[in-house]
């Protein structure tokens, strides 16, 4: 009976979707983070009858036809890009981006990787970077006699020195976007990958033309809206047990036909 197998590809696909769910509740809190999305498509379908056949020699057409699927099956799990909320921290070097645009981020493989997590922090020299101490493209320092540090929408860095009453310009923050964003490849640690299908990336300053500005003092929320992904989940796990109750139900029908004499 085709319904065992039907109902197992409904457990498995749900069982993706309550996994996505869970690992958007669980990055609820972290930083720039971007929810998910399990996105299904039908399987194919065997046809009995098939649509649009002649059904007698006078020509006429069968209207609807007969054709049975063979279940479900996870066609994507798509990340959803929407701008998460910004909570206000002023801390120096946390930085948001508000609107398109992720940071660049150097790794020790020598490849640059892309975030939206701004909670920088300075390294023993100065440099701007990471919380794993990954520096951030294109390199900044920190004089060690800097008593102050703003970075202005524009993604200037300016300091000001023991001393001088003028500030110093220091580095200037870039910014990258993607064709397709959604295609870039999430590694952990809060940084995604180029890859073929998100396209080559292009910098730009903070705020021209298809760049978001940057927010100093404050960080970018996840996009991640709890009490909606608990509503998600419920119907998940509804779905999962619909599923293995086709398989209980085929089952008994199975046991029923094989008692029969």
């Amino acid at each position: 009976m085709r319904s065992l197998a039907i109902g197992a590809t409904g457990m498995i696909a749900q069982q993706m979707n309550v996994e996505t769910i869970s690992n958007n509740i669980a990055n609820a809190t972290t930083t720039g983070f971007k929810k998910q999305r399990a996105e299904f498509q039908d399987l194919l379908y065997q046809n009995f009858r098939r649509i649009g056949s002649t059904s007698s020699d006078a020509g006429t057409i069968v209207p609807t036809g007969v054709q049975v699927g063979a279940g479900v099956r996870v066609a994507a799990v798509a990340r959803v890009l929407e701008q998460g909320n910004l909570t206000v921290t002023d801390n120096k070097l946390d930085l948001a981006i508000n609107g398109s645009g992720y940071f660049q981020v150097q790794l020790p493989s020598g490849d640059t990787s892309y975030t939206r997590a701004g909670n920088f922090k300075l390294s023993p020299e100065g440099i701007i970077v990471t919380a794993d101490g990954y520096p951030v493209q294109p390199n900044i320092t920190i004089p060690a006699e800097a008593v102050d540090v703003a970075i202005n929408p524009s993604g200037e860095v300016l300091v000001k020195l023991d001393g001088q009453v003028q500030t110093q310009n220091v580095g200037q923050l870039q910014l990258a976007t993607f064709a397709n964003a959604a295609g870039l490849e999430a590694v952990g640690d809060n940084l995604f990958l180029q890859t073929p299908a998100s396209g080559q990336a292009v910098t730009g300053n903070p705020g021209n033309p298809g760049f978001g500005r940057v927010t100093q003092g404050a960080l970018e929320t996840s996009n991640v809206n709890v009490v909606q992904e608990i509503t998600t989940l419920i119907s998940a796990q509804r779905a999962y047990e619909m599923n293995s109750k086709i398989i209980k139900t085929t089952d008994e029908m199975m046991q029923q036909a094989s008692q029969m004499r």
